[in-house]
């Protein structure tokens, strides 16, 4: 078995509407705008080690992450924002860290960087870039070799801003080893993570020009019956994960690979990949982007860029509408909205609008 049927649910039966799909977004955005109160307090999806009531500031989990969905949802015309939240990201810079104990600095979706990255977008000055490109700097040799903290998350940022990421290109291309992975040094602990969150993917994604893709996924792949997927981890059982279930989501598995190396992956390899989310259907967990129907519904979208075959965009659809429904059901369980971009519903916004337009990619860096 290539994936945990438990973790999935059947696939709603609500046909494609371009119509329903637009006011489901109005109805996102017009949510987490009246919830917003110099920020916007934490899901309890969301809470694990936090307090309720917290207010985050970052990309990932805070209102860094929310600020650039709302504004990209904007600059497409598909609302209207009813406040300028410059100020708000201005005084996020200020305010106590999110993550005082992980980096509250150089990482680009849990620290500073990444909330000097939106705030650059919206409001552009000569001092914000001029931090931006320092803490870029620093992370040039940031030994977790991952997408979140590391490196390959920096260097995608100051590639933006045209910054000189060339120290921590060479670094990270120098650290692959014999068998075209990167060590990941996280918690105390060395691994060669696969995915995009934290792995393999993510490494690639932001090197862009790199050898042999195809070669290390297909030796550390798991086939069955013309399906494919891919631990967590290089050589672990698909289900030695804490709770036994198989991840076939973005942060790990297939459908985060294929979203982000689709083009760069042989076609075979990638159509795999794609067909095992396909059959695996939505996860139970949610909506969202990181671990959700969004996330996992942007390989399609990936595989219709690579292939031009429609069904990949039909697919797509289908996801989107089915996530839709899930926003919906759990904002009626729990009474509010899940306000962040990772893992609430503004990312889900974004794969339904890229679902509109017939096509798009992960909101990365």
């Amino acid at each position: 078995m290539l994936f945990t049927p438990e973790a999935h649910e059947a696939l709603a039966d609500e046909p494609w509407s371009a119509e329903q799909a637009r006011a489901e977004i109005v109805s996102i955005v017009a949510d987490v705008e009246d919830a917003f109160d110099d920020g916007w307090t934490i899901h309890p999806l969301d809470v694990e080690d936090e307090p309720p009531g917290v207010r985050l500031r970052t990309v990932y989990l805070g209102g860094a992450g929310v600020v650039e969905a709302l504004n990209r949802l904007a600059r497409r015309s598909l609302v209207e924002l009813q406040r300028d939240y410059v100020p708000y990201l201005e005084r996020s810079l200020g305010a106590e860290p999110d993550f005082p104990g992980e980096d509250a600095e150089r990482s680009l979706l849990l620290g500073e960087t990444g909330i000097r990255l939106v705030l650059q977008r919206l409001s552009p000055s000569r001092s914000n870039l001029e931090r931006l490109a320092e803490l870029v700097a620093a992370n040039e040799r940031d030994e977790r070799c991952e997408l979140l903290y590391g490196s390959p998350g920096t260097i995608l940022a100051g590639r933006e801003f045209e910054l000189d990421v060339t120290a921590g290109v060479d670094w990270l291309q120098a650290r692959r080893d014999e068998e075209g992975l990167w060590t990941q040094r996280l918690s105390g602990r060395s691994r060669r993570y696969l995915g995009a969150a934290h792995g393999f993917a993510g490494c690639v994604l932001a090197l862009g020009d790199v050898d042999d893709v195809s070669g290390p996924l297909r030796r550390f792949a798991v086939e069955e019956d013309g399906l494919v997927n891919w631990p967590p981890v290089a050589g672990m059982r698909l289900d030695a994960n804490g709770d036994g279930q198989i991840r076939t989501q973005w942060c790990h598995g297939a459908p985060g690979i294929v979203a982000t190396l689709a083009d760069r992956i042989d076609e075979e390899l990638a159509v795999a990949g794609g067909e095992l989310t396909w059959r695996a259907g939505p996860l139970r967990k949610g909506a969202n982007l990181c671990h959700g129907t969004a996330g996992n519904g942007y390989a399609f979208l990936a595989l219709l860029e690579r292939t031009g075959d429609e069904r990949w965009l039909t697919r797509a659809r289908t996801f989107a509408m089915h996530a839709v429904g899930q926003v919906e059901r759990t904002r009626s369980d729990y009474g509010r909205g899940r306000y962040t971009l990772w893992t609430g519903d503004l990312g889900t916004a974004l794969y339904v609008a890229d679902c509109i337009d017939g096509g798009g990619e992960l909101p990365l860096p």
